[in-house]
């Protein structure tokens, strides 16, 4: 079956070992950043799963983990800018560390969104973490602390990153064929 989907991909962009990679260099910053603190990590449903999971396997701190989920792209390829929240935290965020976890920065709209509606819990503070960016596709400035790869405005499937709900459990990461989505 994976063989299959990735038949459906232009072509690998990302590597699972470079990746793994990376999400070990993003972990040993934290690691450094938030010594003897206690963050919440707040994962972004869906598309984030499998880098927040592997990113907390690798942060050598005592953290809590809640999950958000958001919709803002429905099947489409590109946010419809209106945000929608469908899972909100569980965890008192109030006088905390907060690091939001992303799989993808597109337009931004989605992350200023979240990180506003957080910022109405009263965190001590609020890190962006996110594996992919795509600084070309921003319509807003957003500071990012932590972040994986640029990469260009292609559409990538793959490692959480979904079209209509399929590609996710990829191992990697690549661009889709147009003829998969249009």
């Amino acid at each position: 079956m994976k063989n299959r989907m990735k038949n459906d991909l232009e072509k690998i962009i990302l590597t699972e070992n470079e990746i793994l990679n990376k999400v070990q260099e993003i972990a040993d910053k934290i690691n450094h950043d938030y010594k003897d603190r206690e963050p919440v990590i707040i994962s972004i449903l869906r598309g984030a799963t499998l880098f927040s999971a592997d990113l907390i396997k690798n942060i050598e701190l005592k953290l809590e983990l809640d999950f958000m989920a958001v919709s803002s792209y429905g099947d489409s390829t590109e946010s419809s800018g209106v945000v929608k929240i469908k899972k909100d935290i569980d965890t008192d965020i109030s006088n905390r560390d907060v690091i939001l976890v992303e799989d993808i920065i597109d337009t931004g709209l989605t992350l200023k969104y979240i990180s506003e509606y957080l910022k109405k819990h009263n965190p001590k503070s609020i890190a962006i973490c996110s594996l992919l960016d795509k600084p070309k596709a921003h319509k807003i400035d957003i500071k990012i602390d932590y972040v994986g790869f640029e990469v260009g405005n292609e559409f990538v499937v793959g490692y959480g990153l979904d079209f209509a709900q399929h590609y996710r459990n990829l191992p990697y990461i690549g661009i889709l064929k147009k003829e998969i989505y249009s």
